[in-house]
């Protein structure tokens, strides 16, 4: 809807709704790859800053790039073939989605600070608001929500 004042258009309100940013990166899994999508994500975070004018604090620019580093490592270490790396994003909240072709799913081991790895899952599950792991046609996706805002 709109309203006209002295000859200007006014807009308010929105007659559709806007459209979450997303982008997704295919990654072979060669050397620098984990990387790459790290550089992928700190881009797709200025994007949400400049195309949705999100406030995303330092804590949580660190742990977004943590949690694709996590989750594209593990996608990297226990699949067989390539893996995709999907962002959707608003000013308040991020989804990072890795699919890979292995059909096991993650498991998440009790605490247990003198074990070495198998911490990646735990990290991400301390990050995120939610996590969800789901089988799909070639394998699997681990998604993980986080809150972007301002602590």
């Amino acid at each position: 809807m709109t309203y006209h004042l002295d000859g200007a258009v006014i807009p308010i309100g929105f007659d559709v709704p806007v459209e979450p940013l997303r982008r997704a990166a295919h990654f072979t899994g060669e050397p620098g790859c984990i990387a790459e999508a790290r550089a992928f994500a700190a881009h797709f975070l200025q994007q949400l800053r400049t195309e949705w004018c999100a406030t995303i604090d330092e804590r949580a620019d660190g742990a977004v790039l943590l949690v694709v580093s996590e989750l594209v490592t593990n996608a990297d270490r226990h699949s067989d073939g390539p893996y995709i790396l999907e962002l959707e994003g608003t000013d308040t909240s991020l989804t990072v989605a890795v699919y890979d072709s292995s059909a096991s799913l993650p498991r998440v081991f009790p605490r247990n600070p003198e074990r070495v790895g198998r911490h990646g899952l735990e990290i991400v599950r301390a990050l995120a608001r939610d996590v969800r792991v789901e089988r799909v046609p070639v394998g699997k996706c681990v998604r993980a929500v986080l809150e972007l805002g301002a602590s």
